[in-house]
């Protein structure tokens, strides 16, 4: 399919150069005839010359699909039929030869200008032209058409050799620009599985997160209800509308596709322990925090690591059974590090973003990427452990 493709966009290149051959060589032929008729009207050789005429001009109209390989078979057949019209026509070949030989040598330069080719084939035609002359005229004719024929072929060859590397151009630059639009149309699709997958990391870290929390809370209001505590349920049901309506906000900010606010605006550690307090109050599990931080962050940086320190939380809550979690952060040389333990159940890292619906960690290990970090998860009977570590530029202090 695509040599096709080729082969009808070289076509249409060359379309406007076939034109004005075409018409050269109908000039020829009727030329031709008429010289013939002139002297000697010969009517089997004429019907037998219209015919192989008629061949040359096909395999002309179509030359551009002729390959390299078989470019070699290509000049010998047409070679052939302009000798055969020649000889055909004894009192009209200086037309054929003169007309023919050298848009033959031009067309035959298109395939490769190459001044070894060049030269041989211009060989070929002066024998061609050479022994047609002699076998049907005489030496006195031959020396009169040479000078014509000579400078036809100086001709034809230089504007050949001008077309053709204009032609050769105007390919390339068509074969550059169909790159430049597949390399294009590759950039969109990834662009657009990059969106997706921020979207679906997105999505998952406001509204599946904050959902998950309020169920979260409300179970335990329910719980509270349940044994009597209507105040401590009261207090886990504001707590609650608060998380909805903060809930609202995130989700609000996703569709906008906005950030989280600055390092100016927000401080990481308060938000960190913002999140820990309400993890804390959503499941009563303690969370013991140790958080030293003495390297500057991005704001982008910032936005992924409280992702990730929220989805480890909402992860514990959910499925881990723990009663105590520990948050530690800390800086070292160039390289900050944060660890999120529990003394849970544990659960097998291997089924990590194989189980449906199940896509926290996954998403974990995506931020962790798209920061340059490199995350852990180890997990057993007593417990699991996320380790994440990110390598901080140099003299950012």
């Amino acid at each position: 399919m695509n040599e096709d493709k080729k082969d009808i966009e070289r076509g249409n290149t060359l379309f406007p150069s076939r034109i004005p051959v075409v018409i050269w060589v109908s000039l020829v032929y009727v030329s031709t005839i008429i010289m013939q008729f002139i002297h000697e009207p010969l009517i089997l050789a004429s019907v037998v010359f219209t015919g192989l005429f008629t061949v040359h001009v096909l395999l002309h109209w179509y030359s551009y699909k002729v390959s390299h390989k078989r470019f070699w078979i290509y000049f010998s057949i047409q070679g052939c039929l302009i000798y055969l019209c020649a000889i055909l026509m004894p009192s009209g070949y200086q037309a054929v030869l003169i007309g023919l030989l050298p848009v033959l040598i031009a067309e035959s330069l298109g395939f490769s200008f190459r001044l070894r080719r060049a030269a041989f084939i211009a060989l070929i035609a002066v024998i061609i032209f050479f022994d047609s002359a002699l076998t049907v005229g005489d030496t006195g004719e031959l020396m009169l058409f040479l000078p014509i024929f000579a400078l036809m072929l100086i001709i034809i060859i230089a504007y050949a050799n001008l077309f053709f590397r204009q032609v050769n151009e105007r390919l390339r630059i068509q074969n550059f620009l169909q790159d430049l639009q597949e390399a294009h149309q590759k950039v969109e699709e990834l662009t657009l599985a990059n969106e997706r997958q921020r979207m679906a990391r997105d999505l998952h870290d406001t509204l599946a997160q904050g959902l998950a929390g309020l169920i979260m809370q409300l179970e335990a209001a329910n719980a509270h209800m349940s044994e009597g505590r209507v105040e401590r349920s009261q207090e886990i049901i504001n707590l609650s509308m608060q998380g909805a309506r903060r809930t609202l906000a995130e989700a609000r900010r996703a569709i906008d596709n906005l950030r989280l606010k600055s390092e100016s605006e927000v401080d990481f550690k308060e938000a960190i322990l913002h999140e820990v307090e309400r993890f804390q109050e959503a499941t009563g599990i303690v969370a013991a925090t140790n958080l030293q931080l003495q390297r500057r962050l991005s704001r982008v940086t910032m936005e992924h690591l409280l992702h990730i320190i929220k989805e480890s939380l909402t992860n514990i809550a959910r499925h881990a059974k723990a009663e105590k979690v520990w948050i530690s952060m800390s800086t070292d040389r160039d390289q900050l590090s944060i660890e999120i333990m529990d003394d849970g159940a544990g659960f097998n890292v291997d089924l990590i973003g194989k189980d449906a619906g199940h896509y926290g960690l996954l998403g974990i290990q995506e931020r962790a990427r798209l920061i340059g970090g490199e995350l852990n998860v180890s997990s057993n009977s007593g417990g699991t452990s996320v380790t994440l570590r990110l390598p901080l530029p140099a003299g950012n202090g």
